[in-house]
């Protein structure tokens, strides 16, 4: 994808070009709030300055999905997937993986196979104590 954005999305460079990406859209992807909103609504470091109209109005918007983050549609994608490009968004991006990685949306099998492999040990164990002679 091509980068659209280079500046650091803490600076009024960076919020200025978010302001004008957002002039004429109402969401990073597509016509609904989504995974891409979100990344890019967890990046803000904080509410966007009145000065950012467009960003400021998309800010709030999107915070009032907050509690349904998860359920919105959409691939969680990284900040350069959605067209982010420069070094501080490559910086703040790592700090959005740590933040990934906390929470598992999907669950992790290998978590579910060992719990399931102990509970199935525990039911043999008291299966063949019945049978011993």
């Amino acid at each position: 994808m091509h980068n659209w954005f280079t500046g650091d999305l803490s600076s009024d460079d960076g919020l200025s070009q978010l302001n004008n990406y957002l002039k004429e859209r109402s969401y990073f992807e597509g016509y609904t709030p989504s995974q891409a909103d979100v990344t890019v609504f967890k990046m803000l470091p904080k509410s966007p300055d009145v000065k950012y109209s467009h960003l400021l109005r998309w800010y709030n918007h999107i915070k009032s999905y907050s509690n349904e983050f998860s359920d919105l549609p959409g691939v969680i994608k990284s900040l350069e997937e959605l067209g982010f490009g420069g070094d501080g968004s490559k910086k703040k991006t790592t700090v959005d993986n740590d933040e990934e990685d906390d929470f598992d949306l999907f669950g992790s099998d290998d978590e579910a196979d060992v719990e399931a492999e102990k509970i199935k040990e525990e039911r043999l164990k008291v299966k063949y104590k019945y049978f011993a002679y």
